[in-house]
């Protein structure tokens, strides 16, 4: 199982713990890489937030071998087999563990911003990082949050190696791990996107669980009707009704915008990629609106084939833009990424589709196949220059397209736009492009 980020991970993990949102849990994250995960799963079960900071304290003349850990509120969890073993004695004890309490303080104080750490007395406890390569880490925070007075404690990741799976099930009362491949070497070769946490993005997931329920909650349809015709923000989770299908997304739009652009989400990707909001950051700045939303239920997405029936993809693309023009009388544009672009030229082909401008990012045009000649929006392509397969197929696909269309390529790009300032030189083509076409429709 593959994870497109720790929000898509989060978003996975929580739906395989709903079965405990009746116990009024209390999540806890593992720093750093863990709150992002556990933030998705706290806001998913209604749970409150917090970070559980652990200190493992190791011995002497050998760091990586732990003699035990310590946690808040002077919790202290000591091996007495390692200790004896080790033949530590108390001045070796109280040296590592005056070290490490000093770094523990530093970490709470810096991650809480001065709130106190939620208590866990007779609570169930879901302890979540971002996964699991020895499982010491987990391993001992459990033990903190047993002895904090956690009635249960339930450790939930999403990919673990099978060994330390098989070892932390026997730990906690309840072990939930979505994926444990046995071709296991490090946890974030499971991560499409495995890039850092910082310690301000920590702090900030925290604030915001602490303030309470998210602001971005499901809105009603009558809700967003006539919205963008206000001189204020919408910003909204909304349900979308298609082809049968109820699918979540994600409606931005900025006061007086004069357009709405749809994203189509490609494979093995999701609304919440980071590579597709920061585009749709950007189109926001600009004024414009952004619908990003998931063309796949969860269990869908499980089954890779499905990422490939661009037939079905577009049909739901087709259905979530008849939803959304109920509700904002704008011009509307397609933004396609990877097999999402296919979907995207398949559903403006459709002769009603009165679709404004289409802007596909390393996308595979042509499985959109014979269709494509019948796309009457005017088509930006973006291709990466070190991606030479989709370009050549791009180059194709231009032409084969009837409508007015443009080829960029972005020097050494490959297909993810991974490099340094090739994903905001994606962002400001299709910015340029959808207010060329798009904004003087309105």
């Amino acid at each position: 199982m593959l994870f497109t980020d720790r929000v898509d991970a989060g978003h996975r993990l929580a739906e395989a713990l709903r079965h405990l949102e009746g116990d009024e849990p209390i999540v806890l994250g593992l720093p750093r890489g863990g709150v992002p995960v556990a933030f998705q799963v706290a806001q998913a079960l209604k749970a409150p937030l917090d970070v559980i900071v652990v200190r493992k304290l190791g011995v002497p003349y050998q760091r990586e071998l732990g003699f035990g850990a310590i946690g808040e509120g002077g919790v202290r969890v000591i091996s007495d087999d390692i200790v004896r073993r080790g033949r530590l004695d108390d001045a070796d004890l109280a040296s590592v563990e005056h070290a490490e309490a000093a770094e523990l303080s530093r970490q709470a104080q810096r991650f809480r911003a001065g709130r106190p750490r939620l208590t866990l007395e007779g609570r169930t406890a879901i302890v979540v990082d971002d996964g699991i390569a020895t499982g010491s880490t987990a391993a001992a925070a459990c033990e903190v949050v047993r002895a904090q007075g956690a009635a249960r404690v339930v450790l939930a990741v999403p990919v673990a190696p099978p060994d330390a799976a098989e070892r932390l099930r026997g730990k906690v009362d309840e072990f939930v791990c979505l994926s444990t491949p046995f071709a296991f070497s490090a946890v974030g070769e499971w991560y499409r996107d495995f890039s850092q946490t910082a310690d301000d993005e920590v702090v900030s997931l925290l604030a915001q669980a602490s303030a309470g329920p998210e602001t971005r909650r499901p809105a009603p349809s009558s809700d967003i009707a006539g919205e963008a015709d206000t001189e204020r923000d919408v910003e909204a989770e909304v349900a979308i009704d298609a082809a049968g299908f109820r699918l979540t997304g994600d409606l931005n739009l900025p006061a007086g915008a004069k357009a709405v652009v749809m994203f189509a989400h490609g494979s093995g990707s999701s609304r919440h990629s980071p590579r597709n909001r920061l585009v749709a950051e950007a189109l926001n700045r600009a004024g414009l609106g952004t619908l990003l939303f998931d063309l796949l239920t969860p269990a869908e997405e499980a089954n890779r084939a499905n990422v490939f029936d661009i037939e079905t993809l577009a049909e739901r693309l087709t259905d979530a833009t008849g939803w959304l023009r109920d509700r904002a009388a704008l011009p509307i544009g397609y933004f396609g990424a990877s097999t999402g672009a296919a979907a995207a030229l398949r559903s403006a082909a459709a002769p009603e589709a009165d679709i404004g401008a289409v802007v596909s990012r390393g996308g595979r045009p042509d499985l959109a196949g014979p269709l494509l000649a019948g796309v009457r929006a005017p088509t930006l392509l973006i291709v990466g220059g070190a991606d030479p397969l989709v370009l050549d197929l791009n180059r194709e696909a231009e032409a084969a397209l009837q409508c007015e269309t443009r080829l960029e390529i972005v020097p050494g790009a490959t297909h993810l736009f991974e490099e340094h300032g090739a994903l905001d030189q994606v962002a400001h083509l299709a910015r340029d492009w959808f207010l060329s076409h798009l904004v003087g429709q309105a």
